[in-house]
């Protein structure tokens, strides 16, 4: 966990959740924004664009698109950047577009000082071990089937490992603390941050701190099984 991460819950109503993150941005302020393109990449690019120059006209967003089924290559893409901003869409696709710089891309942002924001998916493989989707636990469903981004049993896969926590997101919204809470007591991942939409968690060394319109709620194990939540808002934070 060399550089800030910046964890974005989902949603469109508060483009501040961004300006720490922009806050961390030196140089010429050249933002890469790394996209999934299923087909309308500029049209989702210029998305975050408008957001990004909401908060800071002098941002420079740079569009970095990776075609549905292609690998992200993050040496020459991050040449010249000054932050990441990692989008959102089909999470389990945004896993495979990254599977093969797992390794290798948090080493290159620490090396250069960048930043690293995630949007919804991109907030969910930040984790070392990521839930990227699935509704269902033995067949047995613990979130709404339209929140299962094309999986049926919850899947936890790797992740960047910028923070030792697994995400989940837009959580209030979409009903998926449930999932998170059933990944944590299973024992697949260490313990979990389920973030609302409009909301950020900004984590710096061993320290996580909330903004925004919603909260984030802390998944830890308990003893038999079990998981214990605890909900931060805004102006609140917690040690890792």
């Amino acid at each position: 966990m060399g550089s800030p991460v910046f964890l974005v819950g989902g949603g469109w109503d508060r483009a501040e959740v961004y300006e720490p993150f922009l806050r961390e941005v030196r140089g010429e302020r050249r933002v890469g924004c790394l996209v999934l393109d299923e087909g309308d990449g500029a049209a989702q690019f210029e998305r975050y664009a408008v957001a990004l120059r909401t908060v800071d006209p002098g941002c420079v967003p740079v569009p970095l698109l990776v075609p549905l089924g292609g690998r992200f290559e993050p040496e020459a893409a991050l040449d010249g950047l000054d932050g990441l901003l990692v989008c959102g869409g089909l999470t389990p696709a945004y896993q495979e577009a990254l599977s093969g710089c797992l390794g290798r891309l948090p080493e290159l942002l620490a090396a250069r000082g960048l930043p690293y924001a995630g949007f919804s998916a991109g907030a969910a493989v930040a984790a070392r071990r990521a839930v990227v989707g699935g509704w269902l636990v033995d067949g047995v469903p613990v979130c709404p089937e339209e929140t299962g981004e094309d999986l049926a049993e919850v899947e936890v896969r790797a992740g960047l490992g910028l923070v030792p926590f697994a995400v989940d997101v837009h959580a209030a919204q979409w009903g998926t603390l449930p999932r998170l809470v059933a990944a944590v007591a299973r024992g697949e991942v260490p313990y979990g941050v389920a973030v609302d939409e409009n909301t950020l968690l900004a984590v710096d060394g061993d320290k996580a701190r909330v903004a925004g319109a919603g909260r984030v709620h802390v998944v830890r194990p308990a003893p038999d099984g079990a998981a214990v939540v605890r909900a931060y808002g805004a102006g609140e934070g917690f040690g890792l």
